[in-house]
Order: structure tokens, then sequence, then C-alpha cells
């Protein structure tokens, strides 16, 4: 059974480092199209970044390129997905989902597109 759980999330200043880590607990996401998405309070959730399947093709969206890093482990049969958070900003504040696609497509960035969710983790960023 699909089981997404994250850890890494916490409160860090202005211009901080957090990175965040999204485990395939039932070991059946294997080698499948990942991401991580934020929901800030008041808005609607938005895609942050994407990973393929492989981990050779990667998207962000525009408010993180340059600052946040995807990647992914697929040791062992379990794939465990990475989000490096560098300079980061009050605005990044938000709950922060990862979750697994089982779209046949490399990086998936559409959010109906992804099947499996985590629980989320709540990062915040202190001015």
């Amino acid at each position: 059974q699909a089981h997404l759980v994250e850890s890494g999330g916490g409160l860090v200043q202005a211009g901080g480092s957090l990175r965040l880590s999204c485990a395939d607990a039932g070991r059946t996401l294997s080698h499948r199209p990942m991401g991580w998405f934020r929901q800030a309070p008041g808005k609607e959730r938005e895609f942050v970044a994407g990973i393929s399947w492989n981990g050779r093709n990667t998207d962000y969206a525009a408010s993180v390129k340059g600052r946040f890093a995807i990647s992914r482990d697929d040791a062992d049969a379990k794939s465990t997905v990475y989000l490096q958070m560098n300079g980061l900003k009050p605005e990044d504040t938000a709950v922060y989902y990862c979750a697994a696609s089982l779209a046949l497509q490399l990086v998936v960035t559409t959010e109906s597109q992804y099947d499996y969710w985590g629980q989320g983790t709540q990062v915040t960023v202190s001015a």
C-alpha cells in the first residue's frame, strides 16, 4: 500500500536552509514521477518542484528556481525524494506536501495528475 512519509520541516530564519525528505514507506512507488507542493494559509496548493522517475529531469516553480533543488534516491526499491531549500524567504512559509504520480510522463507539474500524497510538513520562515 502506498504511503508517503515526510520529514524535515521546521522553523528557520530568512536566508536559512532546510532539507525536506519524503519516503515511500510502502515500497510501491519506486521509479515513479514525484514532486513537492506547498500550501500557504488562505492560498491554494501550488506546485514547487518535480522530478522524473529516473531523477534525470526536474522542473521548478519560478518562485523557487535557483534556491530549491529536488533529488531522489531509489535504492532497494524504496523511493525517497528530497527538497533542499536554500535562501528561504518568509513567503516560503507553508505546509509542504510530497506526492507521487502514476502518469506516464517524465516530470509531472499538475496537481490533479498526482495519485498519492504525504501528510504534509510545516515550514515556517521568520523575517
